[in-house]
């Protein structure tokens, strides 16, 4: 079989408002390489770009989400003498400020810098049966691309702990119980019902809204609790009286769908929070 080409390796698809972004290497169960990596982030740039985009699906071609790093770049960084070439790429964490909701759909094994990226997504959506693993301590490394600062925070301590130091594999309904993923589906349902879930923002959230509600989040996760609530009274001053606001309200009051705006391509969510304030 013949390797999958970079412009192929990551699919990408609109509907209803929903980009879907496939990795697309089954010839390798979709294991990640630099041209993977690159078509990625220039897809997920072109989401935030979009304003007919409204909320992204990430899952796998075939029966594999991610499994990690190629084997065959493994090898290659494990000789004496090799170091780490970070120059051109881009950084792992800047889809943690895209202003869209991004929905994971585990189909299959994910591991290493596979469930990097799916500890990215808002919400996961998990196949039954799909097995997880950080793997790094059985392949001789450490916690890599920040994932143990990342994992604690979705999964509490202990189990963030016993995921990283044992390497063990968790299969998706074990990952459920542990706050890993937040739906386990039958295969065969998966993408369904992940496009589904995304459609239904889309149908009915402000873009404007998703944007500043994601930065609030992640954004507040290294702020002090009078700092973020300062922030918080900004974003309420932002949107009183906004159109978004306004539709809302009258959507709500007709029993109707919204039908708020998409997101202009340069709408920056710190415009809704940068004038904090308290209130007397």
């Amino acid at each position: 079989m013949s390797e999958t080409t970079a412009a192929d390796s990551v699919l990408y698809e609109v509907d209803k408002g929903v980009a879907t972004l496939t990795f697309n290497r089954p010839d390798r169960k979709n294991a990640w390489n630099l041209p993977m990596e690159k078509r990625f982030f220039e897809l997920l740039d072109q989401t935030a770009e979009d304003p007919d985009v409204r909320a992204v699906v990430v899952t796998g071609a075939g029966k594999s989400f991610c499994p990690g790093m190629d084997v065959q770049r493994l090898e290659r960084n494990s000789q004496p003498g090799e170091s780490l070439d970070f120059s051109g790429r881009p950084p792992m964490y800047s889809r943690r400020f895209l202003p869209k909701p991004v929905i994971g759909a585990i189909n299959g094994g994910c591991a290493g810098i596979g469930l990097v990226q799916a500890l990215l997504c808002d919400v996961r959506f998990a196949a039954r049966g799909a097995r997880i693993t950080t793997a790094f301590a059985r392949r001789g490394l450490a916690g890599e691309y920040n994932l143990p600062y990342v994992l604690p925070r979705v999964v509490g301590l202990e189990n963030a702990l016993d995921l990283l130091l044992s390497g063990r594999v968790l299969e998706a309904d074990e990952a459920k119980d542990l706050g890993l993923v937040s739906r386990v589906v039958e295969p065969d349902e998966l993408l369904a019902a992940a496009q589904e879930y995304a459609a239904d923002i889309a149908r009915n959230c402000s873009p404007r809204a998703l944007a500043v509600l994601r930065r609030q989040v992640y954004g507040d996760l290294d702020r002090g609790f009078d700092e973020a609530l300062s922030r918080s009274y900004s974003a309420m001053q932002y949107f009183a009286g906004s159109a978004d606001f306004r539709e809302g309200v009258a959507s709500f009051a007709d029993r109707r769908a919204p039908a708020f705006e998409g997101l202009p391509a340069d709408f920056d969510p710190e415009d809704a929070l940068s004038k904090p304030f308290l209130p007397e």
